[in-house]
């Protein structure tokens, strides 16, 4: 059952990573999923809470702060570590396969930190905003498919390790715009 599900998600790899090849993904996904390319938006969502929410910002601040957190710790130093499962860059039956869009880096695969940390923050501003900002949904998860989707396409990890980090992330999300909520009813 397990090397049936592991195939299945070598397979997918593949088809995204080499099947969908093309030079403005080339281009666009490694600029997508590098942290400093959205530094900007994280800029603009500080100034924005502080700014429009004054006391309250603090509070979605500081609670933004730890659902990313959450969310990293989660995947990068409590899973990852404990399932050990290679990057398909690092792993040696896929290396003629690879198509070096980015440095593979030494760590883990699974679950992607990327997806965990991006949906989280999506989900959490989604289920804070959503009342007040229709359009939220479908920009909040757009944003977050993008950088999880271009992290299979460089070849960093594996649709599995992005699905599991999707749900791991949501999950984060929920439960801290939870926490948010009941310190913040008002809002």
């Amino acid at each position: 059952m397990i090397e049936s599900i592991q195939q299945f998600d070598a397979d997918l790899f593949l088809k995204i990573h080499r099947g969908w090849s093309s030079d403005f993904l080339d281009f666009f996904f490694p600029l997508v999923r590098n942290r400093y390319f959205w530094a900007p938006l994280y800029l603009f969502i500080i100034v924005f809470f502080i700014r429009e929410y004054k006391k309250t910002g603090y509070y979605l601040l500081g609670i933004f702060l730890l659902t990313f957190g959450l969310g990293d710790l989660t995947a990068s130093r409590l899973i990852k570590p404990f399932v050990a499962r290679l990057r398909p860059c690092n792993e040696p039956t896929l290396a003629l396969d690879i198509i070096h869009r980015v440095p593979c880096g030494s760590g883990y695969s699974f679950p992607s930190a990327h997806a965990t940390n991006h949906f989280a923050l999506a989900v959490f501003i989604i289920c804070v905003f959503y009342p007040k900002w229709k359009p939220i949904l479908p920009i909040g998860l757009a944003w977050a498919v993008c950088i999880s989707l271009a992290q299979i396409y460089v070849g960093v990890h594996y649709p599995v390790d992005v699905m599991t980090g999707t749900i791991l992330g949501c999950t984060i999300g929920l439960l801290t715009s939870k926490l948010f909520k009941t310190l913040k009813p008002e809002f």
